[in-house]
This record gives C-alpha cells, sequence and structure tokens, in this order.
C-alpha cells in the first residue's frame, strides 16, 4: 500500500478559488498525495510533457491521477483531454473530470473522449470535502492503477 500514497493529483482548473478549496478539502479528507495544480489547458499540456517552466521532471513528476476542470481559457478541458487520450505515452492517467457543468452533452463528450469518471462539483465546502474522501478512497485504495 505504501508506494500508492505517492500518487501525484494534478488538478487543472482555471479558478483560483475553486483550486483552494479542492485543495483543502484534499487535505480535509486527509489524503496523503502530492497535489500540483495548473490554470488551464495549456499549463495542463506543458506539465505533462515536461514543457516551458515543467520542464523539471523531479520537480513536476508524471501524475497519477487528474482532476479536469472543463470550463478553462487557452485550451478548454475537453480539448486537453482529448489530447491525453490520443497520446500513447498519456492515455494511462486516469482523469476525473471535476466540473459545474451539469450538461448531457459534455457528460457524454467527456465518457466518450475516454474519461474515468465524471463529477459534478458539489456546492458546499462539506460536500466537496466528502466527494474528495470518496474520490482518493477509490483511485488510491481500492482502484490498481498502472505505474507510469
Amino acid at each position: 500500500m505504501s508506494d500508492k500514497k505517492s500518487i501525484i493529483i494534478l488538478i487543472a482548473d482555471d479558478d483560483a478559488e475553486d483550486r483552494m478549496l479542492v485543495g483543502d478539502a484534499l487535505e480535509e479528507s486527509r489524503l496523503k498525495n502530492n497535489v500540483h495544480f495548473v490554470e488551464n489547458g495549456e499549463e495542463l499540456m506543458d506539465y505533462l510533457h515536461h514543457r516551458g517552466k515543467f520542464n523539471d521532471k523531479t520537480k513536476y513528476p508524471t501524475p497519477g491521477l487528474i482532476l479536469l476542470d472543463l470550463n478553462m481559457p487557452k485550451k478548454d478541458g475537453r480539448e486537453a483531454l482529448k489530447e491525453i487520450k490520443e497520446d500513447e505515452h498519456l492515455r494511462l492517467i486516469p482523469v476525473v473530470v471535476l466540473t459545474t457543468s451539469k450538461a448531457e452533452e459534455d457528460i457524454l463528450r467527456t465518457y466518450n473522449l475516454g474519461v474515468s469518471s465524471f463529477i459534478t462539483k458539489p456546492v458546499t465546502f462539506a460536500s466537496l470535502v466528502d466527494v474528495m474522501k470518496t474520490l482518493s478512497k477509490y483511485w488510491f485504495e481500492i482502484v490498481e492503477l498502472p505505474k507510469l
């Protein structure tokens, strides 16, 4: 079990308050994982390909899980998801959409693109903590993830 705790979570969300809340919720759920944040789809792809300010692989290791917001500037989550799933080196990384969208077309489209799960962001912080606890239990205690 100990190696599962070292999985990096990469959170792509352009909303600073949402990033803070998700980070706090993960901390509140006593998750031991390292969490990295990017603010848009371009930064997400730069991080995953170790480009630009993310070129140091020891500082920015490949994540074991990506939490992805759909509505971001520069490159939205849908475009980033498509790129990730088309890349043979990145497609194994589980991607969980965490978004305010409840649109049926977003749910259908992201599953068609290969998303692992689609979660609508809860309204309250307490609910977000519950979601993060369940998410972390599922992804880091129950599921067997590929070694990346």
